[in-house]
């Protein structure tokens, strides 16, 4: 995949923001933000560990850029939704699935949203309806490859 100027224009006019004001920038109130742009970083780290999704986005697209340089087989990165009573379940169901499943069950209804398992500078993005979503479910987004669903984990919040 390549990796758009405007994406890295974004990438780039981000760096040394604050990780809320990258994940939720100020918007009016008829406007609410419905994307963020989320980077899985080497380390095993995304950079954003909260995101905010208002009740008012009918979707909401996730932008992942993984900034590392390694192929997917050795250090991929994905970013996958679910409700936070559900992870550690699909964590262990999907390391079953092995690395052509990208490390998560098919069919899996737990996983509300993911990503493809992404090698370095690569991109990907993927929408899912808020609908489907509530306030004051807790909510983790985490990356699926083995030895990374630990240490890449997020937080995802419902708001409004």
């Amino acid at each position: 995949m390549k990796i758009s100027l405007h994406h890295l224009a974004l990438c780039a006019a981000t760096l040394g923001a604050s990780s809320a004001a990258f994940a939720q920038p100020a918007a009016s109130a008829s406007a609410p933000v419905c994307e963020a742009h989320v980077q899985g970083q080497p380390g095993k780290k995304f950079d954003l560990t909260e995101l905010r999704v208002s009740k008012r986005c009918v979707q909401f697209t996730v932008h992942l850029l993984h900034t590392g340089k390694k192929p997917w087989q050795e250090a991929g990165h994905n970013w996958v939704l679910t409700r936070s009573k559900d992870t550690e379940a699909v964590i262990r169901e999907g390391q079953r699935s092995g690395p052509e499943r990208a490390w998560l069950s098919r069919g899996d209804a737990r996983v509300l949203a993911a990503t493809q398992m992404l090698s370095g500078g690569e991109h990907a993005s993927v929408s899912f309806p808020v609908e489907r979503l509530s306030q004051g479910e807790d909510y983790t987004y985490f990356c699926s490859f083995p030895t990374h669903a630990e240490p890449m984990r997020g937080k995802l919040v419902v708001v409004d």
